[in-house]
């Protein structure tokens, strides 16, 4: 099948939610998971070599600390300010901030003050059917995923969680 180019508005494209709360490894406590993906591009709309798509933070939501195997990432801030880490370096980032994130690199988000709107670029593909399994449509219940059910859909897409 040969590819096709496309444009999408800007709300358009596959809209998945992670809501609810992950279990903290430690006491069993609930870590607030949330936000909103909207996956662009993927191989399911024919791109092969790389997905797209955008996400959204709420304020006090960010990104648990996680690596690609086998996919580089780029991370760029649309909107708001955080703090990225990698590996063990934890750095300031605002709109217009780029991160490169090679695969193999521990990285997450923390996002204290204000809601942050991420662009996100991973090639080859396969963060997009992590961010499928992981949420729900929207309008679907919930998913409360412990750090062990987290690891486990992250080894289907080549990926793990700390």
């Amino acid at each position: 099948m040969s590819s096709r180019a496309y444009v999408l508005s800007p709300h358009e494209g596959e809209t998945v939610i992670r809501s609810g709360a992950a279990a903290n490894p430690s006491d069993g406590t609930p870590i607030p998971a949330g936000g909103s993906v909207c996956i662009k591009a993927d191989p399911r709309t024919g791109s092969d070599g790389l997905s797209l798509g955008t996400q959204h933070l709420p304020t006090g939501i960010g990104i648990r600390v996680h690596r690609h195997n086998l996919s580089d990432e780029i991370l760029f801030v649309l909107e708001g300010r955080g703090f990225v880490i990698l590996d063990d370096a934890r750095t300031a980032i605002g709109k217009g901030s780029a991160i490169f994130i090679p695969k193999g690199t521990w990285h997450g988000i923390e996002n204290p003050d204000g809601s942050l709107e991420l662009l996100w670029v991973v090639t080859p593909p396969g963060l997009e059917g992590l961010f499928r399994e992981m949420g729900s449509a929207p309008g679907a219940p919930p998913k409360h995923l412990t750090l062990e059910q987290l690891n486990a859909i992250g080894r289907k897409h080549q990926q793990e969680f700390r």
